[in-house]
């Protein structure tokens, strides 16, 4: 499988191409997605589009080792998980494929990181290890090489401040946080921000209220003055992440394309402007699995681009847990 090929997709017809290889790659060489395609009646020669092609549950990789490659992995990124369930765990064969998905995604959205002061507000993660999360944005900060870019553990104060100076000297500057993390900056060191993006990653992680997408960015939006509050939809389970830019509508690179299940039919693939449960090419996935069904609910807007609207209740899939063996 040629690996310059998934990050020089060009169009539609390039990302139906390479998708359709990398299944048969990983029907080959995945044993457990494998038995899963054979469990719900599917193999190569049934396959003519993405849709087609069946989408592994998202908790499999909680419950099995999920790697297309004969190769040890050089790195296990793994999930915060609760103590009620085991974290998911992404076994990389090849890191590189990872920065070079979220770096060419980065500059695709965003620009060169050179740009930008990076600052980074992940408490949650930072305080675990494995987090993919904390990798990429770690990796970023390095790319943008400017003297002040970095982690910020708890000392708001410091990173309110830092906010403050860097605007008044109108350096681009990019702010990545969880969103408790946010609102806590939002309530206790309200600003006027003119030259910073805010980029919240989702997620209250048990510490705070869960709010609506929606009523997040507002309360983040008044509390720094800036008219649209930007979003990064990514998992431990995936190597690419797509973006948004306001509004909750986000947009994936090349390589990677979203699809809406129906919830009654998880293997029924539904047109734009309905809800269902969010599937997922990510070819950068090449040596775990491309094809996943999440645990959100989601929507394809027919202008183009996608909204996440919530997760499944008791965070299973209807019909979709198969083959624990």
């Amino acid at each position: 499988m040629d690996l310059n090929r998934i990050f020089k997709i060009k169009n539609k017809q390039e990302f139906d191409a390479t998708a359709i290889s990398v299944f048969q790659y990983q029907y080959l060489n995945n044993p457990v997605y494998r038995e899963f395609c054979q469990y719900v009646g599917k193999d190569p020669e049934v396959i003519t589009t993405p849709s087609d092609i069946p989408f592994l549950p998202i908790e499999f990789f909680r419950k099995k080792q999920l790697i297309s490659s004969s190769t040890e992995p050089e790195i296990v990124f793994t999930s915060s998980g609760t103590t009620s369930s085991l974290p998911s765990r992404h076994l990389v064969a090849d890191l590189n494929l990872y920065k070079q998905s979220f770096r060419q995604g980065f500059e695709l959205f965003y620009g060169n990181p050179e740009d930008y002061c990076i600052l980074a507000l992940l408490p949650s993660y930072l305080e675990r290890s494995g987090s993919s999360l904390v990798y990429m944005v770690q990796d970023l900060i390095k790319l943008s090489r400017h003297p002040q870019s970095g982690f910020y553990l708890k000392n708001l104060p410091s990173l309110a401040n830092l906010l403050r100076k860097l605007d008044d000297e109108n350096t681009k500057t990019l702010l990545i946080g969880v969103s408790f993390a946010l609102m806590d900056l939002a309530e206790q060191h309200p600003m006027e921000l003119r030259n910073t993006i805010i980029m919240e990653t989702g997620g209250m992680k048990g510490q705070r209220k869960e709010l609506i997408r929606e009523e997040l960015h507002r309360h983040i939006g008044q509390a720094f003055g800036v008219k649209t509050v930007h979003s990064e939809y990514g998992m431990t389970e995936l190597l690419s992440q797509a973006y948004s830019k306001g509004k909750g509508v986000f947009y994936s690179p090349p390589w990677m394309e979203v699809f809406i299940r129906d919830t009654e039919d998880p293997l029924s693939i539904m047109e734009a402007g309905r809800t269902g449960g969010v599937n997922i090419i990510d070819l950068a996935n090449l040596y775990s699995c491309s094809f996943i069904a999440t645990q959100d609910l989601g929507r394809l807007c027919p202008e183009g681009g996608f909204e996440i609207l919530g997760r499944f209740d008791n965070a299973d899939i209807r019909g979709c847990n198969l083959m624990f063996l």
